[in-house]
């Protein structure tokens, strides 16, 4: 299993210690959001370009792990 902090950062001057994409300043959160909104992979990768789809996807399978 991938390690979490390879693409997630927390650090309390970005985005007031929220868990990010690394490399990013985009919440983990606002994935979480788009998708409970019906809004897909995709769309949200064009809305947060620095977002890698890679990213996304790691954090996908380790949600399915919980």
């Amino acid at each position: 299993m991938v390690a979490v902090k390879k693409f997630i950062t927390i650090d309390k001057d970005i985005q007031f210690g929220k868990p990010v994409f690394k490399g990013t300043r985009v919440p983990v959160e606002s994935l979480i959001d788009h998708l409970d909104k019906g809004i897909n992979i995709d769309e949200f990768l064009e809305d947060f370009p620095t977002v890698k789809k890679e990213q996304v996807m790691l954090y996908l399978k380790l949600k399915d792990y919980e």
